[in-house]
C-alpha cells in the first residue's frame, strides 16, 4: 500500500492511516486557530541558500555537540507527551532509535513508558524534559529518578504555567488510555494494527506519574491533579532552585523573546532553546525560525543556543544552523514515523533529515557542519 518513505511527509501520510485519530491529531495540531503551529513550517521558505559550485564537495562531516555531547549531526529528539500512544511503547522504541543514531533522545514528564522504562531498555544515558509542578516533593523526586537512571541533562520548559487552548483534542475528547465511547471505539477499532500491539504492552498511562505522585493509580483522579498541577508562579527563581537539585547540564526550553533570553542567559542554565511549544501554547506569537537569528545576536555569546519548532527537512536543520543554532530539536516528523513503523520509522526519519543535511550541506559548498554560519544565505525574508 505504501511505498518507501522519501520525505518526512511521505511518513505523516503513513502515521494518520495507522494512528487512531485522537492521537494522530494530538501530534498534528497547534493551537486555537494553528497560525504559529504553521508559520512554524512556512517561515522555513523564507530563508534562501546560496548555491555554489566547483568546490570540494568530499570528506563531509556532520559531527557536532549539544551542550558538550558528541553529536552524530545537530539534532535531537524533542520531549513529546503520549509518545507512547503514537506506537505501543513508543518512547522505548524512540529512545534506542535515537541511541542507535547517535542524536540525544528526549523523554518528556508527560510520557507513557517511565524514566525507568526507558533506562532499563537503553545503553546510554538519555535526557529528561521537566514541568515544574506545585507539587514540589513530586518535581524533587522526579529530578532524583532522573538521576538515577542516569539521564546527562535535564529540559526544563518554561512555557506551559498554563495550557493553550487545542481544539482538536477538546473535539476528540483525548484521554490516555482512550476512553470508551462509541466515537473512540470507533477510531480504535479501525486501526487494528496499532490497537494489536497496544493490548501486548502495559504502558498505557502516565507512567511518571502513576504509583509515584498523590493520585496513585486513580486514572480518574490522575487526570484532574495533572490539570491542577501546572504552576501558574513559575518565575525565574525556579529555574535557581532546579539547579540547586540538578548538578548535570540545564537547558531552558520555550523561550521566544529577546528580553526573556537575556534573562535566561544571566541564570546557570547551558542552553537555551528557542520554542513556541510547536505552536501549542500561545497562537499568534512568531514562528520560532523568525525568532532565532533575533536570540542569537542578542544572547549568543553568553549561553548556547538550540531551537525547537517547524523542522520537517535536513534543509531546515541547515538553516536553523546557519542563523546560529548550535542544536535543534525534531517533535512531530519522529512521531510520524513512529507512528508509521515504530522503531524503524523513526529510524528513517532520522536518516531522511541526516540525508537531506548531508546533501545540501554539499551543494551549499561545505564540507562541515562546523563551518555553517550565514555566509551560506542567500536572504532572509523576517
Amino acid at each position: 500500500m505504501f511505498s518507501e518513505p522519501l520525505t518526512i511527509a511521505d511518513l505523516k501520510r503513513r502515521a494518520k492511516w495507522r494512528v487512531p485519530k485522537m492521537f494522530y491529531d494530538y501530534a498534528d495540531s497547534g493551537a486555537w486557530t494553528q497560525s504559529t503551529y504553521k508559520a512554524n513550517e512556512a517561515d522555513f521558505a523564507k530563508v534562501h541558500l546560496r548555491q555554489r559550485v566547483l568546490v570540494d564537495m568530499s570528506d563531509r562531516s556532520l559531527a557536532s555537540t549539544m551542550v558538550g555531547q558528541d553529536v552524530s549531526m545537530p539534532v535531537a529528539l524533542a520531549p513529546t507527551g503520549l509518545c507512547g500512544m503514537q506506537h505501543a511503547d513508543g518512547e522505548i522504541l524512540a529512545a534506542q532509535a535515537a541511541e542507535d543514531a547517535g542524536v540525544p533522545f528526549t523523554l518528556s514528564t508527560m510520557s507513557v513508558c517511565s524514566i525507568e522504562d526507558v533506562a532499563e531498555n537503553t545503553s546510554k544515558p538519555f535526557w529528561f524534559q521537566l514541568y515544574v509542578m506545585k507539587d514540589r516533593g513530586f518535581v524533587e523526586s522526579l529530578i532524583g529518578r532522573a538521576k538515577a537512571a542516569g539521564c546527562s541533562a535535564l529540559v526544563l520548559t518554561l512555557d506551559l504555567q498554563i495550557l493553550g487552548q487545542r481544539h482538536k483534542d477538546i473535539v476528540n475528547g483525548l484521554s490516555t488510555p482512550p476512553k470508551f465511547t462509541p466515537k473512540h471505539v470507533w477510531q480504535v477499532g479501525t486501526r487494528p494494527f496499532w490497537a494489536l500491539e497496544m493490548l501486548q504492552t502495559k504502558r498505557r498511562s502516565f507512567r511518571n506519574i502513576v504509583g509515584h505522585a498523590p493520585a496513585s493509580s486513580d486514572l480518574s483522579s490522575l487526570a484532574v491533579w495533572t490539570a491542577e498541577q501546572f504552576d501558574t508562579r513559575l518565575s525565574w527563581s525556579d529555574v535557581e532552585w532546579i539547579r540547586e537539585r540538578w548538578d548535570g547540564k540545564l537547558i531552558l526550553k520555550g523561550v521566544l523573546d529577546v528580553e526573556d533570553a537575556e534573562m535566561a542567559a544571566k541564570t546557570s542554565a547551558d542552553a537555551i532553546i528557542v520554542s513556541n511549544h510547536g505552536g501549542r501554547q500561545l497562537d499568534g506569537a512568531l514562528s520560532s525560525i523568525a525568532m532565532l537569528p533575533k536570540i542569537v545576536d542578542a544572547v549568543g555569546n553568553d549561553v548556547e543556543v538550540h531551537m525547537d519548532g517547524g523542522i520537517r527537512s535536513g534543509q531546515d536543520v541547515l538553516k536553523a544552523r546557519a542563523l546560529g543554532a548550535r542544536g535543534t530539536y525534531i517533535g512531530r516528523p519522529y512521531l510520524y514515523g513512529l507512528g508509521a513503523m515504530g522503531k524503524k520509522g523513526v529510524t528513517r526519519a532520522l536518516d531522511i533529515l541526516r540525508k537531506e543535511l548531508d546533501v545540501t550541506m554539499a551543494l551549499c559548498g561545505k564540507r562541515d557542519i562546523e563551518e555553517i554560519d550565514r555566509s551560506i544565505l542567500a536572504k532572509v525574508d523576517f
